[in-house]
C-alpha cells in the first residue's frame, strides 16, 4: 500500500526460497562470519544488509562484505549496530568514530542501527542525531505503536509520537 521495501533476516542458505518476496535480505551481526551464507548472498539479485558482528572489527565487517561481493552482488548495505564494551548503561557501545572510518574505506552506503546499540527507547534519538552527524547514510530505528506489548525489543522501541518528534526535529 506504501511502497516500502521489506528487510528480512536470513540465517540459512536453505531459506532462500522462503524469502522469494522480501526485497532487502538481511545478515544479522551473529551471521557476518558465515561465510558459506555470504558467498550464496552474493549470487542474488537482491540488496544484502549487512550488519556488524558486535566482536567484530571495522576490517571484518568490510572482508564479509567482500565475500558478497566476490560472487557478483555489488548491492550492499553496511550496517553499524554497536560493539561489545564494558559500558552497563547501553546494550552495545555506537561508536560514531567508526562512521566516518567506515565511508572512508568502504564504496557502501552506511546504515545505522541505534534501536540495538542503544537497548533503551530514551537513548536512541540522541544517538541517531549523532549518527547522522557523523555521515550515516540512514537509520534503522525500532517503532511500535505500543512498546510494552512488543513481541521482543520492548524496551528500545520509540512511540510513533517520539519517532514523529524526531522527524520534525531533523
Amino acid at each position: 500500500k506504501y511502497g516500502m521495501k521489506t528487510v528480512s533476516e536470513i540465517m540459512d542458505t536453505r531459506d532462500l526460497p522462503l524469502f522469494a518476496d522480501i526485497d532487502i535480505l538481511q545478515v544479522g551481526s551473529r551471521n557476518m562470519h558465515n561465510t558459506p551464507l555470504l558467498k550464496e548472498l552474493g549470487r542474488q539479485k537482491k540488496p544484502v544488509l549487512l550488519k556488524r558482528g558486535h566482536a567484530a572489527t571495522l576490517d571484518e565487517l568490510l572482508q564479509a562484505a567482500r565475500y558478497i561481493e566476490k560472487e557478483g552482488n555489488t548491492n550492499i548495505l553496511l550496517c553499524e549496530r554497536g560493539v561489545r564494551t564494558f559500558m552497563d548503561e547501553t546494550r552495545f557501545t555506537l561508536n560514531l568514530g567508526s562512521i566516518p572510518a567506515i565511508k572512508e574505506k568502504s564504496k557502501y552506503p552506511l546504515i545505522v542501527d541505534p534501536s540495538h546499540a542503544a537497548g533503551k527507547k530514551e537513548y536512541v534519538i540522541p544517538m541517531a542525531k549523532g549518527a547522522l552527524a557523523a555521515g550515516a547514510d540512514g537509520l534503522i530505528l525500532e517503532i511500535h505503536p505500543n512498546p510494552e506489548k512488543a513481541l521482543s525489543d520492548s524496551a528500545q522501541a520509540l512511540t510513533f509520537k517520539m519517532f514523529e518528534e524526531f522527524i520534525h526535529s531533523l
